[in-house]
């Protein structure tokens, strides 16, 4: 499988997640929710992550994934503990930090990053924020196939 991941690159300087990855300034996302969505539990070490911005339609870096961790029921001194430890990975502004405080996490860390020759995202309807797919190609202009949520179930 692939991930095509949605990145915040707006707003103030701290938030420019995209940046920061391109940096090096960044090695591991988190998304969360109060319970169990996608990625969690849905992504694998030597997978391929893609990168986009958030309001583009051009997927231009990717990265492998180095390590993934999962949690659930998290308290919210254990949330506060998993998000302070891997600070240093994740470089989570206060506002991040607050977005993130989820009872459910999912944390993924990822290794040799590079820029590629852009790609023509082809947006499809309702599309989350990670998507889980065959191959990168499924999702661009000219080579897509209608997103059907299949591999985003548990």
């Amino acid at each position: 499988m692939v991930h095509l991941v949605y990145c915040d690159n707006a707003g103030k300087k701290g938030e420019k997640v995209l940046d920061k990855i391109l940096k090096g300034e960044k090695t591991m996302i988190v998304r969360g929710a109060a319970g169990r969505k996608i990625p969690h539990s849905r992504v694998n070490v030597g997978e391929t992550l893609y990168f986009m911005e958030k309001g583009t339609a051009l997927i231009h870096v990717m990265a492998t994934v180095k390590n993934v961790f999962n949690y659930v029921k998290l308290s919210d001194e254990e949330i506060t503990k998993v998000l302070q430890e891997n600070q240093p990975k994740l470089n989570l502004t206060e506002k991040q930090q607050q977005r993130w405080h989820k009872k459910c996490l999912c944390l993924v860390e990822f290794e040799n990053v590079q820029e590629i020759e852009a790609l023509a995202f082809d947006h499809q309807g309702n599309m989350d924020d990670w998507l889980i797919i065959d191959k990168i190609e499924d999702v661009v202009v000219g080579t897509s196939i209608p997103y059907n949520y299949e591999k985003s179930r548990f």
